[in-house]
């Protein structure tokens, strides 16, 4: 099995109100610092994957964050080539870089594929400008699909955010929204519900009545046009929040919802490896502090005991429309098929059109998808999310 690699910039030029990921605003960036850093992280990992293992070649890389499109591309590729002398590249191996859909950066496009980067994905979340002012983006319409354009003629992978289910957006709106985007002809787009995030400063301007989330049945609507109309363009929902064309699925995605394993270096970087939870420092300088005692920017690796990975691995699989494999999981982790899933909840709701089960795998039907957080609670037992259900 290949290995994945991901590589995370914590750095942008302004915090959106909506993002609750690990990302930093600073004046200065101290890159010779990061360079020296990341390799050093990079080196542990691979020190730490490869004892007592075979020496596994690279199937996909991530730069994720944080916008790594910030990132000159000659550090970028000066990282690759570390991880290609470390690790090897397997064969038609996913490059997959995160941006935001600049013009500034979208002149590195150029120069970031002739680093190696083979695929990215841009963060246009909407196409009008009242709605990106709202989301507190820095590029306009037009400047996020100039890059678009200028993406696809670099990249033979592309694929593209939009976010929706916006205050006062109606089911009219959305639809003409997604048909324009549709229409770019990228082979795969990332279609997120707006949520409010504790700890943004969109959370505290809906507690203080700045404005009101979309109500549910108007977001429930809005799910269900996304996933008919991306299906009839030819891109249907391989996960919950995103669709491809067949063959264009994220590769490197397709790792954390497969429960697969994977390295991950960089601030704030979580990674799975040889049954333990890797994390590293989220505050970049401290992150950067660490390797003045060590050699890698880890503030926890934490064992994982079986029933916890094997209740992981359900939470994941079950979000992905191919579903999981109950005997295959069972015989990974040591367990009963029946451990893993509540066969009577199963087929109640297999009875209701909710979820399906051929042989031994079992997922979430379409007319299911609405109900996935609740459809989990009842379908992954309780004891074994726990760590109660068999002797770990």
């Amino acid at each position: 099995m290949a290995r994945a690699l991901y590589i995370h910039w914590p750095f942008c030029l302004a915090k959106c109100p909506y993002c609750d990921f690990n990302s930093h605003v600073r004046e200065r960036v101290d890159m010779a610092g990061m360079e020296a850093a990341m390799r050093a992280d990079m080196r542990h990992e691979h020190a730490a994957v490869s004892r007592g293992a075979p020496d596994e070649a690279l199937g996909s890389i991530f730069f994720g964050g944080g916008t790594p499109s910030l990132m000159p591309p000659a550090l970028v590729a000066r990282l690759l080539e570390e991880a290609e002398r470390l690790w090897g590249f397997e064969p038609g191996i996913e490059i997959t870089l995160e941006g935001n859909p600049s013009s500034v950066e979208a002149a590195n496009y150029a120069a970031l594929a002739s680093a190696g980067i083979n695929r990215v994905s841009l963060g246009l979340q909407a196409l009008d400008d009242a709605t990106l002012r709202f989301l507190g983006r820095l590029h306009d319409a037009s400047e996020g699909l100039a890059a678009l354009e200028v993406a696809q003629t670099h990249f033979d992978r592309v694929s593209f955010d939009l976010i929706y289910a916006r205050p006062g957006q109606t089911l009219e709106q959305w639809d003409a929204e997604l048909a324009r985007a549709l229409a770019y002809g990228t082979g795969h787009l990332s279609l997120y519900q707006l949520t409010i995030e504790p700890g943004t400063r969109f959370e505290t301007m809906v507690r203080k009545g700045d404005f009101l989330p979309l109500d549910e049945d108007s977001c429930a609507d809005m799910f269900a046009l996304t996933r008919e109309r991306t299906a009839a363009a030819g891109l249907p929902a391989y996960e919950i929040s995103n669709h491809a064309r067949p063959g264009e699925e994220s590769r490197h995605n397709l790792t954390y919802w497969r429960y697969q394993d994977y390295c991950g270096i960089g601030p704030g970087a979580h990674g799975r490896r040889a049954n333990a939870a890797t994390v590293r420092h989220r505050k970049p300088e401290n992150w950067l502090a660490a390797f003045e005692k060590t050699d890698h920017g880890i503030v926890e690796t934490r064992a994982l005991d079986r029933c916890e990975q094997a209740s992981e691995a359900m939470l994941m699989g079950l979000r992905l429309r191919e579903g999981v494999d109950l005997a295959a999981l069972a015989a990974r982790f040591g367990l009963a098929p029946t451990d893993l899933c509540h066969d009577a909840k199963a087929a109640f709701y297999e009875d209701q059109g909710l979820v399906w089960r051929e042989g031994a795998r079992i997922g979430i039907a379409e007319a299911g998808m609405a109900l996935l957080d609740g459809l989990l609670g009842e379908l992954v037992p309780e004891n074994l999310v726990s760590g109660g259900n068999a002797q770990a």
